[in-house]
């Protein structure tokens, strides 16, 4: 597994990208923006994490390539890109009803910041009756991780 950054369109990924996000108007909002990388495996793209202006704004592994490794290897790349254009901290955000997304960002170093209340509604493009693991989609969590 290797890990580059992806130059071409992005629509071959959007896939990946709505693994991670469940409102396609907000997708459709930021899907172009800034840098992404991606894990490759043999010739498969099996993640993705992308980059803009110091915020990982979606990532997303593919379930069968998850606990492997793969999304921390993204978040290492990540670091150094973001060393690299001099930025001081990472932010990343996150539903508060995901709790194994929570887990997986603390566990790389990552503090809660804030909570962004009522930030899936349906005016955002959110169904209503969105849950995660039972829990009510509804408040964001943002964290972030000092460089």
């Amino acid at each position: 597994m290797r890990v580059a950054r992806h130059n071409g369109s992005r629509a071959p990924l959007r896939s990946l990208f709505e693994l991670a996000e469940d409102s396609a108007a907000a997708l459709d909002a930021y899907i172009d923006t800034g840098d992404v990388l991606v894990a490759v495996d043999g010739d498969a793209i099996v993640a993705h994490l992308q980059l803009v202006d110091g915020e990982i704004r979606n990532m997303a592994v593919l379930p069968s390539h998850q606990r492997s490794g793969v999304g921390r290897a993204l978040i290492d790349a990540a670091i150094r890109a973001a060393r690299a254009e001099g930025r001081r901290r990472l932010v990343v955000a996150t539903a508060a009803a995901d709790i194994g997304n929570l887990r997986f960002y603390q566990r790389l170093g990552f503090r809660m910041l804030s909570i962004e209340r009522d930030a899936f509604t349906e005016a955002a493009g959110y169904d209503r009756d969105l849950r995660v693991d039972g829990i009510p989609l509804r408040d964001r969590v943002w964290l972030d991780l000092c460089l």
